[in-house]
């Protein structure tokens, strides 16, 4: 089974993360960008550099996920393990779906539906995806702004695309109040993992 965390920067995704990794000793913990890789260097450095090519960038993003499927994701499926992932390929569809939208290079009507494009062919849907749900202002704020992806006014617009992701995958997102105290919403994100893996792992 592959569980997904998901939200803006500064919701406690990778808080969380760390923290359910007591509750499931054995699953396997990833997260994109990946640490480990070549692929993930690149994105890393492209996430620095506020001239980076949007275009450029969604296509390193994807190649990283490219590979993390291969090396990591599909063994892991492959042996019966329970994936959970800080981070997968909803977070490119919302923030590069958002990048592109001022990206003036490219002709499509719709950015965060060819981003979804993009992925349709080679991707592996999650079984269930946790959201973890913060206003932009208050993610801004908790994230320190301190790269180009942490700015109000852009989390905005990728606030928007998770809400589309969430409305054309109801069944497999779960919102999660992420503005509650951090022991309220690990303790939803556990009964929501609870209840879908149930004693299975």
């Amino acid at each position: 089974m592959l569980v997904t965390l998901e939200g803006l920067d500064g919701s406690g995704k990778t808080t969380v993360w760390e923290a359910v990794q007591e509750r499931y000793p054995d699953a396997v913990f990833t997260r994109e960008p990946t640490n480990d890789s070549w692929y993930g260097d690149a994105v890393y450095r492209s996430i620095r550099d506020d001239d980076a090519d949007s275009l450029a960038e969604l296509f390193l993003y994807t190649a990283d996920h490219a590979d993390h499927l291969t090396r990591k994701i599909e063994p892991a499926l492959e042996r019966g393990d329970l994936v959970i992932s800080d981070r997968y390929s909803d977070s490119r569809f919302a923030y590069q779906g958002a990048t592109l939208d001022a990206y003036d290079r490219l002709a499509v009507d719709d950015p965060l539906e060819y981003v979804v494009d993009v992925h349709e062919p080679f991707t592996i849907a999650p079984d269930l995806t946790l959201y973890l749900d913060v206003d932009p202002e208050t993610a801004a704020e908790r994230a320190g702004a301190t790269n180009k992806f942490e700015r109000v006014d852009y989390l905005e617009s990728v606030h928007d695309n998770y809400e589309r992701l969430l409305e054309r995958d109801p069944e497999r997102f779960v919102r999660i109040d992420a503005t509650q105290e951090p022991e309220a919403v690990l303790e939803t994100v556990e009964n929501a993992l609870a209840d879908v893996i149930g004693d299975d792992y």
